[in-house]
């Protein structure tokens, strides 16, 4: 057989081999470090046999599906130490996810935080006891009586789903067996650098009717630098945590009255207008006209868009004039009615209209999570509707738009491109034009980007943006998606130049996203401590003394007809307090004013970004700050003093 290397280099075996040999006889080295193997881009375990050609990538950790080895194997040690700590506790499932693994367990004795130092010992125990990892199998008939012998009803459960003529797959270390897929390490030596980090609760199977679980979740890694410089990741990504900072900083709030449904409060509206100014400003010149729905819609419209059939376990629907209604969980079909309201021309295409919709969607209560996951949001939809030709072009100036949003965070990204799916709708025709537009058009603008074979919406492929933030975690925000369906179930039309009725193409396409996750991403990416344009308190007035209030008052109003937002503090309390306070709060500038500063008519100026700056006239600050704000500079911290 011939064994096809990702380097492109062939080797040739007379025999069967196990991807653990062919590693082995690639290189010792990279045996050592191989966590799994990747035959005709399938993800498998080391003790895979190859009996045919194919193409054979050896998984280190470095890659994903490496990563997932290791962490797998590493969930299967904490469940290990865990039935030696607590033989009575009943195992569910152990799976790797992006930062590491968790396992699902059902415990009589409520497994705490405090336990997770005796657990940790107890892996440090296994690992060094380098047991051997060995796989074998059972039918579906003998892998039941297994676990019911065992008293493992979630196993027994797992199992009875499966097919009558299943072979179902064991890993076994010592004397701890699971039932498991793989794939698997091959001793559990490797797993030297781990650390469980925290506890949550589960529902079994993530059905609320079922038992809630307790959820132990961790991560590892093959050297502890990696594990610490992660931990330190996680610390600082703590401080970071948007709903923490919401709170200190008032921006907004969430009510058990409403849970799931934001609350912004002053200085969150604030930030939130800000940033829809802007989003209206590029729009406007990038050529977009604004529309507004309606927030409920007819049931036949969902019908039509196809919604109520795949969608509507996440509609909140109502009943007006005994007639169904449903509140909406997308801006689209409302942009198509708004683009049916009157005969479309050639001439008129494209058309670009935007929207920042509010938008309902019914998410499970163990999903919320901040302005992350919520159950009401705003989304910057905006809905391209243009002829074939255009998707190129069109495609060009969303992806350049999106571009300049986040070079003015600072975000750094990354594009995919999803590809058709086997459940699609349309054309091979249609399909083909739409995935070569998109393709061309990240050609043409010099992007690097990943394809995702087979990821693509039903009704078309898109590009989706993962932006990486200040502590190295993507979101995934901006999007681009053909879409061929919807024009055809609503049967939208233009008058082509031919004088006859044509089929239009709609771009699905948001920026931001939802601007409730935007915000709270911005919240992590900049600690709170927002570029001065952006900052819902731009300025601090502090008076040394109540004596200097009349001259403080002076300094905001000047700075409130400056367009500035500026707030004074008042309080009786010593300056150093006040600029401490100031500082807690993030606000870009502080103006101290006192004897000296009224008598010369400046203002002493403090700034996040270079501490003491100086007595300044009072206009030359003004004239400084507004430039920084029309610029939307983000303006970096400078002396370390500012920085702790």
């Amino acid at each position: 057989m011939i064994i096809t290397l990702k380097d492109g280099s062939k080797k040739e075996y007379a025999e069967a081999k196990s991807v653990i040999d062919i590693a082995s006889d690639i290189s010792e080295g990279l045996a050592r470090v191989a966590c799994a193997g990747e035959v005709d881009g399938e993800v498998v375990d080391l003790r895979h046999v190859v009996d045919k050609d194919c193409e054979l990538s050896i998984l280190t950790f470095e890659d994903e599906g490496g990563k997932g080895a290791f962490r797998h194997t590493t969930s299967h040690i904490m469940a290990q130490a865990i039935k030696r700590l607590y033989p009575d506790v009943k195992l569910a499932i152990g799976p790797s996810i992006a930062d590491g693994f968790y396992y699902d367990i059902d415990s009589e004795n409520p497994i705490t935080t405090e336990d997770l130092a005796k657990i940790e010992a107890e892996m440090k125990k296994v690992v060094k006891e380098a047991l051997p990892i060995t796989r074998f199998t059972k039918s579906r008939e003998e892998a039941i009586a297994f676990f019911k012998e065992k008293d493992e009803p979630y196993k027994v459960e797992l199992i009875e789903d499966l097919p009558e003529d299943a072979e179902i797959s064991f890993y076994q270390q010592g004397e701890f067996v699971d039932l498991c897929a793989g794939p698997h390490l091959m001793t559990t030596k490797p797993v030297k650098a781990f650390k469980l980090t925290s506890i949550a609760g589960a529902y079994w199977r993530g059905s609320e009717k079922n038992k809630m679980l307790t959820r132990i979740y961790g991560t590892s890694f093959t050297k502890k630098a990696d594990l610490e410089e992660y931990i330190n990741r996680m610390e600082e990504a703590k401080k970071r945590d948007h709903r923490k900072l919401g709170k200190e900083l008032g921006l907004f709030m969430m009510s058990d009255e409403g849970p799931g449904f934001p609350f912004f409060l002053p200085k969150g509206m604030v930030l939130k207008n800000t940033l829809l100014d802007y989003w209206r400003e590029i729009h406007q010149k990038a050529g977009y006209v604004e529309i507004s729905t309606p927030i409920i819609l007819a049931r036949h419209l969902w019908e039509t868009s196809g919604h109520w059939d795949h969608y509507k376990e996440n509609m909140y629907t109502t009943v007006i004039d005994e007639q169904d209604f449903a509140i909406k969980p997308m801006n689209c079909p409302g942009g198509i009615l708004v683009y049916q309201s009157e005969p479309r021309s050639y001439r008129d295409l494209p058309l670009r209209m935007g929207e920042l919709g509010l938008v309902h969607r019914h998410e499970k209560s163990g999903q919320l999570h901040g302005l992350m996951r919520v159950r009401c949001f705003t989304q910057d939809d905006a809905h391209i509707f243009m002829m074939p030709e255009q998707i190129r072009e069109e495609i060009k100036g969303v992806a350049k738009l999106i571009d300049e949003v986040y070079q003015l965070f600072g975000f750094k990204y990354h594009v995919e491109l999803s590809t058709r799916p086997e459940d699609s709708m349309g054309s091979d025709e249609d399909w083909e034009m739409a995935t070569d537009a998109l393709r061309g058009a990240l050609d043409d603008l010099g992007l690097d980007y990943v394809v995702n074979e087979g990821d693509g919406a039903f009704y078309g492929p898109k590009i989706d943006f993962h932006l990486e933030d200040s502590i190295g975690r993507t979101w995934q925000c901006g999007t681009i998606q053909l879409d061929f369906q919807l024009p055809l179930r609503f049967n939208c039309e233009y008058i082509g130049a031919d004088g006859e009725k044509h089929r239009p193409i709609m771009i699905h396409r948001v920026a931001f996203g939802s601007i409730e996750r935007f915000i709270g991403i911005l919240i992590e990416h900049f600690a709170g401590a927002f570029p001065t344009w952006l900052a819902p308190v731009q300025v601090k007035v502090l008076p040394i003394s109540d004596k200097y209030m009349d001259y403080a008052n002076k300094v905001l109003d000047d700075l409130k007809e400056s367009g500035i937002r500026a707030e004074i503090d008042t309080r009786a309390e010593k300056i150093g307090y006040k600029i401490r306070e100031a500082r807690l709060q993030k606000i870009p500038y502080m103006l101290v004013v006192g004897a000296k500063e009224e008598e010369e008519g400046k203002v002493s100026v403090r700034s996040r970004f270079l501490g003491d700056e100086g007595a300044k006239d009072l206009q030359e600050f003004i004239t400084s700050i507004k430039a920084e704000i029309k610029s939307r500079e983000n303006r970096k911290v400078e002396v370390q003093e500012e920085k702790k």
